[in-house]
């Protein structure tokens, strides 16, 4: 069972930013694809952006120009740059490795591992 852990959650006043880091084993990142997905109260939990060495980034239109996803292999480590946050990205925020490629990037039924989540609180 590969352990993910994610830390960089917080919260902020709309329009901050936020670095989120998700650790795995050396593995896993820059072998799969790997992604950070999030659920709202209430909400089905939704792709938020993902990376593949072979497909390059791939982001919700939600967050497409404010998030950038990235990985730094040698310290085994994906991030999420979250920036001009608003309310509405408030949510817990999960890494996912693991990628079945049946299905795609956004879809979590296609990630096997997961991580506990990280909370991120956007106040208007």
């Amino acid at each position: 069972q590969e352990q993910l852990v994610e830390s960089g959650g917080g919260s902020v006043q709309a329009g901050g930013s936020l670095r989120l880091s998700c650790t795995a084993s050396a593995y896993i990142v820059g072998r799969l694809a790997m992604g950070w997905f999030r659920q709202a109260p209430g909400k089905e939990r939704e792709g938020v952006a993902t990376m593949s060495a072979t497909s390059g980034r791939t982001y919700s239109d939600s967050v497409k120009g404010r998030f950038t996803v990235s990985q730094d292999s040698a310290k085994n480590t994906l991030y999420l740059q979250m920036n001009s946050l608003q309310p509405d990205d408030t949510a817990m925020y999960y890494c996912a490795a693991g990628f079945n490629q049946r299905f795609n990037y956004l879809d979590e039924r296609g990630y096997r591992y997961w991580g506990q989540g990280t909370q991120v609180t956007v106040s208007s």
